[in-house]
């Protein structure tokens, strides 16, 4: 068995969810995808005894393109990821109606494959055909299942998809100048390559408006609040905690050890506007009245943060980097099903409508609580580690970046108590509000585990993605 596993049963999945009906599908998808995270720990186990997992086959001669597909640390972590958010984010749809449920919930597992392979790709050219799939299922979800006025919908998730299709063609054209220098796609072969400066440069930034529309970094974020905000809140947790990871992700694995000169070059400028997106989209955060674009911004100051750490070039920073994304896949997942919850009640996402859940629910505002204490990076919950390792990591390169970044610990901590004041505490809404059921609950309940058990002990996710990026370090720095 080998990494293919996982990608063929989410596919499969994705088809017999479809042929299911709309009555099985919810339950359908689920299996399908507990069944993917099943067979990743499972692979995880292998690796970690030392048995190869990857698959490399080739797939067409001219140009040739191979079926290769890598599994290390990293991409296992980042697949990790991928497989265990998506039950959680099936499950916490249990409690939504969705019209056509069978393409809803197809589309969610095809999206999971496509991500899947763009983790697992050591090839630039499928690389790039699962880079540009993952976006097929996410515009269909925001745009047929999302709320609010229809026409802003359709220009907030077209602009979204013009954005992304548009940043992807200039990696597609890095692919094609790389493979004209090398006489291949493969990541080995590329690594390889020995390109004057000023080839590192065009490629660099190639690489750099894919990954920057994607994560987002300033200035190229301006699609995300909306979209986030209109999507149906499963689409919303597809994107902030799984598919913006592929950008930063590739930055890692991509865009550093192919043109390592320029990254060394250009870090000054790149950590500036990653930090400049922290500040940002914390200041910004703190004016929204409307819960879900609260949340976007706190996202954006967030994978800022992660961005930096990528671009210091340190053992740490991307090791800090890595432990963050993973850390806020969960927490943002969490707080985007609380705030689907509040909807679910009081039908609303404007704060103002919101208050004194608390003293009607005391089980999900202590949720809550600890979702809202590991975004702002409470020690003792995954969120610390990886927050304080980049910092640690920026203070390495330049002290004024850790006093820059460590904002948004500050603006952070203040929005978010802010925010869970005026949604939990303050006088009571007229409108009653019912107790977590048991979908969601167990939701929340192994999101927050998940947190605190690797925010006490992170030593094992550490020790995965480490030794892979040693590795990628020493391509950076050869």
């Amino acid at each position: 068995m080998d990494v293919t596993t996982i990608l063929l049963l989410l596919l499969v999945g994705a088809l017999i969810t479809y042929f299911s009906g709309d009555k099985l599908a919810s339950k359908v998808a689920l299996i399908f995808s507990l069944g993917a995270l099943g067979v990743a720990l499972t692979l995880l186990s292998a690796y970690s005894q030392g048995t190869d997992i990857g698959f490399m086959a080739q797939w067409i001669d001219m140009p040739k393109v191979a079926l290769a597909f890598k599994a290390d640390g990293l991409s296992m972590a980042m697949v990790l990821l991928t497989t265990a958010l998506t039950p959680l984010i099936i499950l916490s749809s249990f409690g939504n109606q969705f019209n056509n449920s069978k393409n809803f919930y197809a589309l969610v597992l095809f999206m999971s494959f496509a991500m899947t392979g763009t983790f697992l790709a050591a090839d630039g050219l499928l690389y790039y055909i699962f880079w540009e799939l993952a976006l097929i299922p996410i515009y269909f979800i925001a745009l047929i299942w999302g709320n609010g006025d229809a026409e802003e919908r359709k220009k907030a998730v077209l602009k979204f998809f013009i954005y992304t299709l548009g940043g992807s063609l200039f990696m597609l054209i890095a692919f094609a100048y790389l493979y004209s220098k090398a006489n291949s796609f493969l990541l080995e072969d590329l690594y390889k390559l020995n390109l004057s400066a000023t080839e590192q440069g065009y490629i660099f930034f190639a690489f750099f408006l894919a990954y920057a529309i994607k994560i987002p970094i300033i200035p190229f974020h301006t699609w995300q609040a909306k979209v986030y905000q209109k999507a149906p809140t499963v689409g919303t947790m597809l994107l902030s905690g799984i598919m913006l990871k592929m950008g930063l992700y590739s930055v890692i694995r991509w865009q550093l050890p192919i043109a390592p000169s320029a990254a060394k070059t250009y870090m000054p400028l790149l950590i500036g506007l990653s930090i400049a997106g922290v500040i940002y989209g914390s200041i910004v955060a703190l004016r929204q009245k409307d819960l879900k674009k609260l949340l976007a911004y706190s996202s954006l100051a967030h994978v800022g943060l992660i961005a930096a750490g990528c671009y210091t070039l340190t053992l740490d920073g991307l090791s800090g980097a890595v432990s963050q994304m993973i850390a806020h896949g969960f927490v943002i997942v969490g707080l985007f099903f609380a705030a689907e919850i509040i909807y679910r009640r009081y039908e609303t996402h404007t704060i103002a409508d919101m208050g004194g859940i608390r003293s009607q629910t005391p089980k999900f505002s202590s949720l809550f609580m600890i979702l809202v204490l590991a975004s702002v990076a409470l020690p003792g919950t995954f969120n610390f580690v990886g927050e304080f390792t980049v910092l640690y990591s920026l203070s390495q390169v330049n002290i004024w970046f850790v006093v820059l970044g460590g904002t948004t610990i500050i603006l952070g901590a203040y929005y978010m108590l802010k925010m869970f004041q005026n949604t939990m505490l303050g006088e009571t809404n007229t409108k009653a509000f019912a107790d977590v059921t048991a979908n969601e609950a167990i939701t929340l309940g192994v999101i927050i585990a998940f947190l605190l058990f690797f925010g006490l002990y992170p030593k094992p996710i550490v020790d995965l993605v480490t030794p892979t990026l040693k590795d990628i370090l020493e391509t950076i720095n050869r």
